[in-house]
């Protein structure tokens, strides 16, 4: 053997017994200070715990969006992804005057809306427990379930004396992904503006297992109705399904890239193009985002404006430009979500917002020149209260429901308002330039 390669050979064997030894010595700390724990601990607990508690610590020094998810976590992980679960299909929040769980909206044909609870109602009980001093997350756990299993709930209208009990079956619910301007008396959407009929308008709550083949429906139908635009409405959208949001950007484009991965080395994990088979290539469209549009929502912001197709309007993105791959341990041990690369946008320019990046440097989605509309933290809360309203579904004739009497009447959506202008004006100008 040449005395080179002889002697890159046992460098690289020391290499390994170093890292060998290093390895080693870590695992040693950890298995010694099991042992301890163990044998030592005043509140011993089970190997099962311990090792669940460490893999929580090591995950935890990592970047925000790793984590560790136990076998016990798993089906609620599901049904955020998917935003399908088993329950009674109603929506609440904490009424901000007296801090009672009070219904936002049960959706359409689900068990609430079949037993006529109405949107206003308050909850005072969830069988037999007192919803008093009960948060969101803990009230939402208990009216869930396994589907056929009931639920009672104590329910009082506002204006009378008692509550009265309302036995409910749990079913799957598929939660809404999508979302239009306006409920119909049945309870649907109304995908056209309200205000500009002639202006399609679809929002996306986030990017579940079917919201692009729903969104693609949708456009068709529009499309027969000859609108003259679209508005596609991403804000507070955290992100979800790479999938998905990579199928929603070939809807709208006909060639080129829509999103690329790279691990952390900068050598590219995956690049993602155009099928060529768009089915709106050419309507004039604007993206709304904000500080919450996150992942997903900035791919599809991101891939539209590098291309040219949309114009982005609203806030600065979230910078959440990251890929998390689940890895799965041993049987009863749950899985690993892993951050192992980044999005970076057709531009070539990265999505993620680092630890230490600045306002100054390159991250997220900017709106478009002259698009930026930034809402302070009073007219961010109304929007949400304005929007909640709208979204209720409440059966013709059916008065407003209780907490929502402080929208002023004459209220605005100034990011909407540019959105359409945009639209507009984009019109105008495709048509001088025919002329």
């Amino acid at each position: 053997m040449p005395r080179r390669n002889l002697q890159i050979l046992v460098l690289a064997i020391i290499i390994c017994l170093l890292c060998a030894y290093r390895s080693s010595r870590y695992t040693r700390v950890l298995t010694y200070a099991l042992e301890q724990i163990q044998f030592k601990a005043l509140e011993p607990r089970s190997p099962q715990q311990l090792t669940e508690g460490a893999l929580r610590g090591m995950v935890g020094v990592l970047d925000p969006y790793s984590s560790y998810i136990s076998e016990e976590d798993l089906p609620k992980f599901e049904e955020e992804l998917d935003r399908q679960f088993a329950g009674i299909g109603v929506e609440i929040f904490l009424d901000p005057q007296s801090q009672r769980l009070c219904v936002a909206s049960p959706l359409p044909n689900t068990p609430a809306q079949k037993a006529g609870i109405k949107p206003g109602d308050w909850i005072v009980a969830i069988d037999g427990q007192s919803t008093e001093g009960m948060t969101l997350e803990e009230a939402g756990k208990k009216m869930r379930g396994e589907p056929g299993t009931q639920v009672v709930l104590s329910v009082q209208t506002p204006g009378e004396e008692k509550p009265h009990e309302v036995k409910l079956t749990r079913e799957i619910i598929r939660a809404e992904t999508i979302l239009g301007d306006t409920r119909n008396p049945d309870g649907t959407w109304n995908y056209v503006l309200q205000s500009h009929p002639e202006i399609g308008y679809v929002r996306i709550s986030t990017f579940g297992e079917e919201t692009t083949a729903q969104l693609k429906k949708i456009i068709l139908d529009l499309k027969k109705k000859n609108i003259r635009g679209l508005i596609l409405d991403l804000r507070d959208n955290p992100g979800g399904r790479l999938e998905e949001a990579i199928a929603m950007c070939d809807l709208f484009i006909e060639s080129g890239v829509i999103v690329t991965t790279r691990y952390r080395n900068g050598q590219i994990k995956r690049q993602y193009t155009a099928s060529g088979k768009p089915v709106c290539p050419d309507l004039p469209m604007s993206v709304l985002i904000n500080h919450y549009s996150a992942s997903a929502s900035e791919i599809v912001a991101a891939c539209l404006q590098d291309h040219g197709r949309a114009t982005i309007v609203g806030e600065r993105s979230f910078g959440k430009g990251t890929v998390q791959e689940l890895i799965q341990l041993e049987a009863g041990l749950g899985m690993l979500k892993l951050t192992t690369a980044a999005y970076w946008r057709p531009s070539g320019k990265q999505i993620h917002r680092s630890a230490n990046a600045g306002e100054d440097q390159e991250w997220g989605v900017r709106p478009d020149p002259g698009k930026e509309v930034k809402l302070d933290r009073a007219e961010q809360d109304m929007l949400a209260r304005y929007r909640a309203l709208r979204d209720i579904y409440l059966p013709p004739g059916s008065p407003k429901p209780a907490g929502f009497d402080s929208i002023p009447a004459d209220f605005r959506d100034r990011q909407l308002e540019v959105a359409v202008e945009s639209i507009l004006k984009g019109q105008k100008t495709s048509a001088k330039s025919a002329e």
